[in-house]
């Protein structure tokens, strides 16, 4: 029987990580960025004040910068959905999540229901709908410039 409190610290430190990442200058030389890129926040962020969970719109510099990919949720046995792993967040209270992409460079955090994870493949009884993008490269950016860990 393994110990869950090394699990428990991971999403911690995957927000240390995002907000390291966005703290960092960019690997381009100073003459490439442009005065009007330099001052654009790379994401906007407006919270919903019923559900606490934001909406985040990235720039186009912003998911070049981390380099963001996703994958469409796909069809389980009865109402199951199927996720990449690597899609998969876990908060500091060990709940786990997925940011989904509705809309071009709009993605949202939302709930899923874990019941198995097994050969890189989470099944889920609760979360996204078939065919819904999952973020699957880059979501603990996004994770941390939704709760502003970089500041």
């Amino acid at each position: 029987m393994t110990s869950q409190k090394p699990q428990r610290r991971l999403p911690l430190a995957a927000a240390v990580c995002a907000a390291l990442i966005f703290t960092l200058p960019a690997c381009a030389p100073p003459s490439a960025v442009t005065p009007a890129a330099a001052g654009e926040a790379p994401a906007q962020v407006e919270k919903n004040a019923e559900t606490g969970i934001a909406q985040l719109t990235v720039t186009e510099r912003g998911l070049a910068r981390i380099d963001l990919k996703t994958e469409p949720v796909a069809a389980g046995t009865g109402t199951d959905v199927l996720l990449p792993y690597a899609s998969l967040l876990y908060d500091a209270n060990g709940k786990t999540w997925v940011y989904t992409n509705p809309a071009p460079r709009v993605f949202e955090r939302q709930a899923v229901t874990v019941t198995k994870v097994e050969a890189g493949v989470v099944t889920a009884s609760a979360g996204p709908a078939v065919g819904t993008p999952v973020v699957t490269v880059g979501a603990v950016e996004l994770f941390g410039t939704e709760f502003n860990t970089g500041k």
